[in-house]
């Protein structure tokens, strides 16, 4: 028999159909798909739209039977949706991809059922119609209505049966008269169990528990009723189903209830999670520092965040739309916010701004504001999202910046301006340190001269007996000399060179005393008016210096005044600031005493101002000046650390104001030299001085005064002079000496050996040996050259008188201490401090004791093994041993031994070192002697 095969297809798949064909024994043939009596129609199809289409075809040939060629990965699930589809539950499917064999075999057996079955169709209405008997035609018409009645209800209960939702049916008391496929596969139990049965028997207690409940609400009710509910009709298989319950009713009588099932999972899933990610976003937003905002497309604002609310203190509903902009933007910011905005609605720019928004207590800060379109599938704005971030802290620090940045600017244009005078300044300090150098130098040389010249005289002077010629010839060279000395002292204190010997004093006070002195000078054409001020501070400076300084100023503003006219001293108290500071040259701010010399002359021009003190510089005519009084005063005052300052309009007078520090101390004694009686003494001197013509000079005049005078050139022979053992009560020495042992080592060394010798320095240029800061250093006594004889003779007897000298306390400024009895007494002192060990061991030998010195307790130890020892002076803390442990193993050998401890603290001692005694440390030279003495009069 010849079977007909038709195929839906592409070229590839006929291909592969006509091989099976070939390699089939059956005698299959291929037709065209519209061929008259098909037995079989292949069609391929790869998902559920194929299904649809093949089951048209198959409509077309119902006769024939249809077979699926279907991709292996779909089989499955394809063949799950066949009995879903109508006239598609006895559809064949091949597998591909398939061997033509297996296709063939396939075929032929479609082929063979579907010739039997159209055998059977065709016996089956011939049976029909030999046994149908004839009806009218009124009949005929019932029977096909009963029969398309039949059709549809057939129809119908194919799609429940076939539907993908699960269709149940109960009667008002609960038995299940419906039971689809679906439900089979959802509750897990056929329908022939199912049907029949109470639900509560068919389903777990939990899920039928709640599908019950729905029932009975139905039939309460008599309407539809929906719910999603959580169902568990398989052990460890729950889901989420949709159920839809309705009562059946025929007329009013209620027959029953229809129920659908479907499984929601997924979509239940689904919306957790996305209620899920909704309340973290609420979350996020209510967490973030900024505020969030969104808006609608048109720009009208639509939410705000928590945090917005809360810091506006606004309702929501106040704000939405356009009422933000009118409720919490600044007055002053709402237009340029409008416009921005407006902007960019149009798409002309992103919205990025800053402005103020009112806070829920009526004050504004800055907000950076921006937002950003979220757009629909078609590119349009579908919705605005924004943050406002509080920016507040940046506007002050970005105003704060601008205000440094803006003082910054100023401060480096004053600091140009600054550095600018600066420089000037460093330029004219320059030149005049320059000038100093020199000046200094001349000064000494010049002074030397001036010395072997004027003491020279002095000793003629002596020798002339009555020569009145003579004697005035002497005189005026005399006042040479003076005026040489004066001339030199003013270049040393231009050049800052002099040696100021400062005291605390009153300059009111030192004003009224020079009152006469300066009326006298000024000459009864110049009117001489002072003020000085109520509660005058003191201040620290050189008086001499002071008193010659007031005096030059006081003979310029004659001078400038030409003789007549009104000069003003004034004394006051006046505090410099900062500012001020910052503007001159060498100036701390701080308190100052002020003394002000105002006259009513001529004035200087301004050009002029900045020379007047630079040395040699004068305005007045040839011969009337030297040009050095004003160098002088500013010299002075600026060695003193003070400051001047002029004031001057040509033609109405000139003020010169000079600033010294204020002092805290009480004013000092003032004891003019020159009240001193001028005698002479019968003590030993030795003078250093290196230039032969002074030193044969001083050596007369002291011999002349009945001084014992001994000589050297320079440092190191008048220290072999004084090692020589010679008993010497004053050196007078030059401050600056050739080689290499400077005058301040000599004395040094001088005073180690002869504690109680006088020092005198001598020089016409100090240098800083002697001088630090312009100021003689604490204790130094000096003779400044160029000197007189009655000069020299008083400051002698001064220092003579004043041994004990500030500059060697431990020496010189001892009281006598009676001396104990010493004869041969041997003294043990140990100390680490190896300063400390050699100065006492010093002071000890001078007072006639045997002094042995150790370093540690092991030195000392070692010298008590081989000396006998009347007393041990020690440290408490040594480096190797306790001075306690080391007084005690001396006792130990030497039980006559005396302890004196000399430490900074003092111990608790143990037995058998009761009777020692203390010396606290620092101590001075008696305090040493008198410890020392109390402890050798231990008793036993």
């Amino acid at each position: 028999m010849t079977f007909s095969i038709a195929y839906l297809g592409d070229v590839h798949g006929e291909r592969a159909l006509r091989d099976a064909l070939e390699a089939s024994d059956a005698d299959l043939r291929l037709v065209a798909a519209d061929a008259p009596g098909i037995d079989v129609l292949v069609f391929d199809t790869a998902d559920t739209a194929g299904l649809v289409a093949a089951e048209g075809a198959r409509r077309r040939t119902s006769a024939a039977q249809l077979v699926l060629r279907v991709p292996e990965q779909h089989v499955e699930r394809l063949r799950a949706h066949l009995p879903f589809v109508p006239h598609m539950a006895s559809a064949w499917i091949a597998a591909m991809p398939a061997t033509p064999e297996s296709l063939a075999e396939l075929l032929s057996r479609a082929a063979s059922v579907s010739v039997r079955r159209r055998a059977v169709a065709s016996l089956r209405q011939k049976i029909n119609q030999q046994m149908r008997p004839r009806v009218s035609e009124g009949d005929d018409a019932e029977h096909r209505r009963q029969q398309q009645l039949e059709r549809s209800e057939r129809y119908l209960a194919t799609v429940l049966a076939q539907a993908p939702q699960a269709f149940i049916a109960f009667t008002p008391d609960g038995e299940i008269i419906s039971w689809n496929a679906a439900a089979e596969r959802l509750c897990g139990a056929s329908a022939g169990a199912a049907l029949g049965m109470k639900l509560v028997d068919a389903l777990p207690a939990k899920a039928a528990s709640a599908i019950s409940a729905l029932i009975e609400e139905t039939l309460a009710n008599g309407s539809v009723s929906s719910r999603e509910v959580k169902l568990e009709v398989l052990p460890g298989r729950d889901f989420w189903a949709q159920v839809d319950a309705a009562p059946l009713k025929e007329a009013d009588r209620v027959l029953g209830v229809s129920m659908s099932l479907q499984d929601v999972t997924e979509r239940h899933t689904t919306m957790a999670l996305l209620r899920a990610s909704e309340s973290r976003y609420h979350t996020l937003i209510d967490t973030l520092p900024q505020l969030i905002w969104t808006a609608r497309p048109d720009g009208n604002a639509a939410y705000f965040s928590r945090q917005w609310l809360e810091y506006t203190g606004l309702d929501e509903a106040e704000q939405v739309g356009s009422g933000w902009l009118e409720r919490v933007v600044h007055p002053d910011d709402r237009g340029r916010v409008r416009v921005h905005w407006a902007g960019a609605l149009r798409g002309e720019h992103a919205y990025d701004i800053d402005y103020r928004i009112r806070g829920a207590d009526g004050g504004f800060r800055w907000f950076k504001l921006r937002g950003t379109p979220l757009r629909a599938e078609d590119g349009s704005i579908a919705e605005w999202f924004g943050t406002a971030t509080d920016i507040e802290e940046i506007v002050r620090a970005r105003e704060a910046l601008q205000r440094s940045a803006d003082k910054l600017q100023a401060m480096v244009e004053k600091e140009m301006q600054r550095r600018a005078s600066v420089e000037q300044a460093l330029h004219q300090a320059q030149k005049m340190e320059a000038i100093g150098n020199l000046t200094g130098g001349i000064a000494h040389d010049f002074n030397n001269i001036l010395q072997v010249i004027s003491g020279n005289l002095h000793l003629l002077a002596g020798k002339l007996g009555g020569d009145e010629v003579a004697e005035r010839r002497i005189r005026e060279a005399l006042q040479g000399v003076a005026r040489g000395s004066k001339l030199a002292s003013q270049l040393l204190a231009f050049g800052r060179r002099q040696p100021l010997a400062p005291k605390v004093i009153n300059i009111g006070r030192l004003v009224r005393e020079m009152d006469e002195m300066l009326r006298r000078t000024l000459g009864e054409g110049v009117e001489l008016e002072t003020s000085i001020a109520g509660g005058l501070w003191n201040t620290l400076v050189d008086r001499s210096n002071l008193e010659s300084a007031l005096l030059n100023l006081a003979i310029n503003a004659r001078d400038a005044m030409d003789g007549r006219g009104r000069l003003t001293i004034e004394a006051g108290n006046a505090f410099l600031d900062q500012a001020y500071a910052d503007q001159q040259d060498e100036l701390e701010p701080g308190q100052y005493v002020m003394l002000a010399v105002t006259d009513t002359g001529c004035g200087i021009p301004p050009e002029t101002v900045d020379k007047v003190f630079e040395p040699f510089f004068t305005t007045k005519a040839e011969g009337k000046g030297t040009g050095l009084g004003l160098s002088m005063v500013y010299g002075f005052i600026k060695q003193s650390s003070g400051h001047v300052r002029i004031y001057s309009e040509p033609g109405q007078g000139t003020t010169f104001k000079l600033y010294l520090p204020r002092s805290h101390q009480s004013e000092d004694a003032f004891v003019s030299e020159e009240n001193r009686p001028v005698l002479g003494g019968t003590e030993t001197v030795l003078v250093v001085e290196d230039d032969e013509a002074v030193r044969e000079m001083v050596v007369a005049t002291l011999v002349d005064l009945g001084y014992t005078a001994l000589q050297a050139p320079d440092a190191r022979s008048a220290l072999t002079i004084v090692e020589s053992g010679l008993s010497i009560d004053l050196l007078f020495t030059d401050v600056v000496m050739p080689g290499p042992l400077k005058s301040t080592d000599l004395v040094r060394k001088a005073r180690e050996r002869l504690p109680n010798l006088a020092v005198l320095y001598t020089s016409g240029y100090t240098q800083n040996a002697i001088v630090h800061g312009g100021r003689l250093d604490a204790g130094v006594e000096l003779l400044s050259k160029p000197y007189s004889r009655e000069a020299l003779a008083r400051k002698f007897r001064h220092v003579i008188a004043n041994r004990r000298q500030t500059a060697f306390p431990d020496a010189s400024a001892a009281a006598p201490a009676p001396r104990p009895p010493v004869g041969s007494r041997t003294i043990l002192f140990c100390d680490d401090e190896s300063v400390i060990r050699e100065t006492c061991g010093e002071l000890l030998k001078a007072q006639g004791y045997g002094v042995l010195l150790a370093g540690d307790g092991a030195e000392a130890l070692a010298l008590g093994a081989k000396h006998d020892i009347d007393l041990l002076i020690t440290d408490l803390g040594l480096p190797d041993i306790p001075g306690v442990e080391l007084a005690g193993r001396l006792r130990e050998t030497h039980p006559r031994c005396s302890v004196l401890f000399a430490s900074g603290t003092s111990a608790e001692l143990p037995a058998g070192l009761e009777d020692a005694r203390f010396v606290l440390k620092p101590f001075r030279a008696p305090e040493l002697y008198d410890a020392v003495s109390a402890a050798l009069r231990r008793p036993g």
